[in-house]
């Protein structure tokens, strides 16, 4: 996977603020209908993404999110990243697991956004941080998967 060369780079954004993540929600949008994400597949992609800053924002302190078109042959994508240096989650699998949550919710976030994402990558230690790492493929793209594994 290499980031899509003819596209812009990568687009980091702070994630300090609720108006810090209506920012990262617009700019995924944006990049996903450039792509030719249907609208299915942006709502998917945005609310995956709102879930991981939303979560960066109030679990992790705040931090910043990367924004990178993709590409892996002829498939195109969208590659986040959600990087803090927060306290760190303890029990990576419990945080993973449906319902769990430590601040009142749902439960829903990492489990979720892992559901709509083709692929999911979290990387976390109590006191070093998280980072966490999704991609979604344009599913209209040769090669492209069917949708989240």
């Amino acid at each position: 996977m290499t980031p899509a060369s003819e596209l812009a780079a990568t687009t980091s954004l702070p994630i300090g603020s609720d108006a810090d993540l209506a920012w990262v929600r617009h700019q995924v949008r944006r990049l996903a209908a450039e792509l030719g994400f249907g609208l299915v597949q942006q709502t998917k992609l945005v609310t995956a993404a709102s879930e991981l800053a939303r979560n960066t924002l109030v679990h992790g302190g705040g931090g910043q999110a990367e924004i990178t078109p993709v590409t892996d042959g002829p498939m195109r994508g969208v590659q986040l990243v959600f990087a803090d240096t927060g306290p760190g989650i303890r029990d990576v699998e419990l945080a993973m697991s449906d319902g769990y949550t430590t601040g009142g919710g749902l439960g829903l976030g990492l489990s979720g956004a892992k559901r709509l994402m083709d692929e999911f990558a979290i990387d976390s230690e109590p006191g070093r941080g998280t980072v966490v790492t999704v991609t979604a493929w344009a599913t209209g793209t040769p090669g492209a998967p069917a949708g989240p594994r």
